[in-house]
């Protein structure tokens, strides 16, 4: 069972940076792509930003410019970070993973709130 582990999320003031982290149980090298969503109150999830196995990555446009994303192998970590934060980034960020069956699994999540 692959499980999914999000942490670094808290309050920050706009401008501000934070660096998010998605520990993974299992060798991410076997998982393509690892994602992060995130998901506003009242809103739906969305795709924020995606990485393969290859170091190809992805961006929503909301956030080209100001996030990215990595990955550490050796660590089974997916990283998130974050730079020049406004206050609609606010929003619970999940890390989502692939495997080579196409089942993806879901972190529990970590908020990230942007206020001053």
């Amino acid at each position: 069972q692959v499980q999914l582990v999000e942490s670094g999320g808290g309050l920050v003031q706009p401008g501000g940076s934070l660096t998010l982290s998605c520990a993974v149980s299992v060798s991410i090298s076997s998982l393509n792509p690892i994602d992060w969503y995130r998901q506003a109150p009242g809103k739906q999830r969305e795709l924020v930003a995606s990485i393969t196995t290859d170091g190809n990555s992805h961006y929503g446009d909301s956030v080209k410019g100001r996030f990215s994303i990595s990955r550490d192998n050796a660590l089974n970590t997916v990283y998130l970070q974050m730079t020049s934060l406004k206050p609609e980034d606010t929003a619970v960020y999940y890390c989502r993973a692939w495997a080579r069956s196409r089942n993806s699994y879901w972190g529990q999540g970590t908020q990230v709130t942007v206020s001053s």
